[in-house]
């Protein structure tokens, strides 16, 4: 009787951790600009990188792909833009660094890399366990979290969002994606509605088919701001960021055998965010938090 009260209460709080890890999982630190838009960072003060030695550094070849908006795309001159090149190329600033920006198809990117036509791949791969195999990647400069959107009238403001909050509730989901995995495992009470693609999801919330729609917080906050939204709907709870399920982020890929490179591009980082340029080129490409 003893062992089985025991084993009753540790299944009780394993699953009070769970539930409260379903909605803790948070950027930090987070900053806001004027305008209250939340800038994610991921730079404590207690993971600070040593200033690095690039006496004779060579001319740094960066590798992008420009079909990937905002993160990386064609500029109106042609030129490679976005998020990820305009950081790399602060990045080479800041370190004073000969650096040169060169685009590829997106699924040759890797394999530019490994092959020794370039030395950083910065573009949208997301850091997974396949990766690090493979090559060296700097902590991560970006990060999409997963959201919640409701309607604005159907926003609820009585209660705190929580997994108990989500019971019984229709939650729109696309089906076989790393959400409905995540909403299967954390939000066990909702009633899951998959679809087959995102957009059947937003009509359905537009409409009231649904009470939330559950999914990537970039597409989700490019849709609230657009006009086929219609001002319907807002979001609600998270971010949520739990890297077994939404990976690990973004961050600059190398080769193995350029660990001084890696580190030094890990030392901009950090300094880009502490110094605020981080913020004003976030700021540029993602106008609208989704944070």
């Amino acid at each position: 009787m003893q062992h089985s009260s025991i084993r009753s209460r540790c299944l009780c709080h394993v699953s009070a951790l769970l539930l409260t890890a379903a909605w803790a999982f948070l950027c930090a630190p987070v900053r806001a600009d004027p305008a209250g838009v939340a800038v994610p960072g991921f730079w404590g003060a207690e993971a600070r990188v040593a200033k690095p030695d690039l006496v004779g550094a060579r001319v740094v070849r960066f590798l992008t792909d420009d079909e990937y908006p905002p993160l990386h795309f064609a500029g109106a001159g042609g030129e490679p833009g976005g998020f990820s090149v305009d950081l790399a190329r602060a990045a080479c600033t800041l370190l004073e660094m000969s650096c040169t920006i060169q685009v590829r198809r997106f699924d040759t990117l890797l394999d530019s890399l490994a092959d020794r036509r370039g030395d950083v791949v910065a573009a949208a791969i997301p850091i997974r366990a396949a990766l690090h195999e493979r090559f060296s990647v700097t902590g991560p400069y970006h990060r999409t979290p997963a959201r919640f959107v409701t309607r604005r009238a159907g926003l609820r403001a009585e209660e705190p969002f929580s997994p108990i909050f989500l019971s019984g509730r229709r939650v729109a989901v696309v089906r076989r994606t790393a959400h409905e995995a995540y909403l299967t495992a954390f939000f066990p009470q909702a009633m899951r509605v998959p679809f087959a693609d995102i957009a059947q999801a937003q009509l359905a919330l537009k409409e009231g088919e649904v009470d939330y729609l559950f999914a990537d917080g970039l597409s989700l906050a490019l849709w609230l701001n657009g006009a086929a939204a219609g001002d319907c709907c807002v979001f609600t709870g998270g971010p949520y960021l739990e890297s077994r399920f939404f990976g690990e982020g973004v961050g600059f890929i190398l080769r193995n055998d350029d660990t001084a490179l890696r580190d030094a591009l890990d030392y901009a980082l950090q300094k880009l965010w502490e110094n605020g340029t981080y913020t004003e080129i976030y700021l540029r490409y993602f106008p609208v938090s989704f944070y």
